[in-house]
């Protein structure tokens, strides 16, 4: 990890990119004989070389499984998984490490909360409010759980520029409504949500309120206590940690009271044949072996990101989006799907006479990685009246002349079409 990560200047201390890019090892290569240029990162970041190099000592030096385990390997797992624990709670500024779930990723995570306090609250009649721009794993759970229990979905309408409708969303709001669902920022657009007007709203009709984060925590400070939602989901991949691991924060008199999710060992105190006893939160949620290198290098990649220092992080996010704002909605033929006043991580297009998936095909060729598609929020594409689009997302890594070759390469597709 980069002990020094940023440069001072006149103004405030800003990323030093390219002493960063040196800590992803990833990056140093060719694709198609032009230089790697990674703009995919909300689909999956890539990975820094402390993050790399903890799961190598993990199964190397101290691989065994944790808890229970009195051999000093496992304590050593033991220690290093709780140390995890405690880094997400630090990151994320909950209160108390138990708030914290491992889970594989913000997608098990709305689940877990859709199939425990979901079906333990929501009954028939009853509503579920969730909005226009959820990604899919922020539909599917609750319309299984709605479909279950003879309730209804309903959701928040956005505008032509990506934002959520706030009158609809307080109108929506009935005595019905038993969970409020609604992504931080949107995958698909990069809208960025305004999470405190929309949790003291579902709040004053004693609705909790669900927050996928997945999208957000790279590109912003999460305080989930001074937000004061119920429940937070993110995964560790899109902020340069493991795939396979993510974090469910649920307040923890709200997690008390809420039924296990699956069965199996270290979720138990004591089993017998005619009754169970579980164990306390949060490892009544975690049946089985958990993924235990997954969560160290997710500690690891938090730590590497607070590092770094988050608002620089926020900072170089907010610099790469509006330059590539700029430049690649000023190339002939580009529509941005996604204007909101706010937004983060992400720029949506469509370019006139070309399929996304060309676009992304082209780009390749030119050593450009970006993702094309319906994002897994088709929704959000029906709402636009597009099959796709092409999305650019940007991490720390990301440089402004990586934007320069993405603008070339779409004009260059320009051409071809043309």
């Amino acid at each position: 990890m980069s002990t020094a990560a940023y440069r001072t200047g006149l103004g405030p201390a800003a990323l030093d990119v390219e002493r960063i890019r040196r800590d992803f090892p990833i990056l140093d290569q060719t694709i198609h004989g032009k230089k790697l240029v990674y703009l995919d990162n909300a689909a999956t970041s890539q990975k820094p070389r402390a993050v790399i190099d903890a799961i190598v000592r993990y199964y190397e030096h101290y691989n065994s499984n944790v808890h229970r385990g009195v051999h000093t390997l496992s304590m050593r797992a033991t220690e290093a998984h709780d140390e995890a624990r405690e880094t997400v709670r630090r990151f994320i500024q909950a209160a108390d490490a138990s708030e914290i779930i491992f889970v594989r990723g913000a997608t098990e995570a709305v689940n877990l909360v859709a199939q425990t306090y979901g079906r333990a609250n929501v009954g028939e009649g009853d509503e579920v409010l969730i909005t226009a721009m959820e990604h899919h794993s922020n539909i599917v759970p609750w319309q299984i759980l709605c479909q279950e229990k003879h309730a209804r979905l309903r959701v928040v309408p956005i505008n032509d520029a990506g934002e959520l409708d706030l009158e609809a969303f307080e109108k929506l709001l009935s005595p019905r409504t038993r969970i409020v669902a609604v992504a931080h920022v949107s995958n698909a657009l990069g809208t960025v949500n305004p999470l405190r007007k929309i949790i003291q709203l579902a709040h004053a009709h004693d609705v909790p309120v669900l927050v996928d984060g997945a999208q957000a925590v790279p590109h912003m400070a999460v305080d989930v206590q001074a937000l004061g939602c119920d429940f937070y989901a993110f995964s560790g991949h899109k902020i340069y940690g493991p795939t396979g691991i993510g974090v469910l924060y649920g307040k923890e008199e709200v997690l008390a009271e809420m039924p296990p999710y699956q069965g199996g060992g270290d979720m138990i105190r004591s089993v017998t044949f005619e009754k169970t006893t579980y164990n306390v939160v949060p490892y009544m949620f975690e049946a089985g072996t958990p993924d235990i290198a997954g969560a160290i290098g997710l500690g690891v990649a938090l730590e590497y990101v607070m590092g770094l220092g988050i608002d620089r992080v926020a900072a170089h996010g907010q610099d790469l989006l509006a330059y590539a704002t700029e430049k690649v909605g000023a190339i002939d033929g580009v529509r941005l799907i996604g204007t909101a006043q706010h937004r983060a991580g992400v720029l949506s297009f469509v370019l006139d006479n070309v399929h996304p998936h060309d676009l992304g095909t082209i780009l390749d060729r030119e050593g450009i990685a970006i993702r094309t598609g319906h994002h897994c929020a088709q929704p959000v594409m029906d709402r636009f009246g597009i099959p796709a689009t092409a999305r650019a997302s940007f991490a720390v890594y990301n440089t402004k002349e990586e934007i320069d070759a993405l603008v070339d390469g779409i004009r260059k597709a320009h051409e071809v079409f043309a």
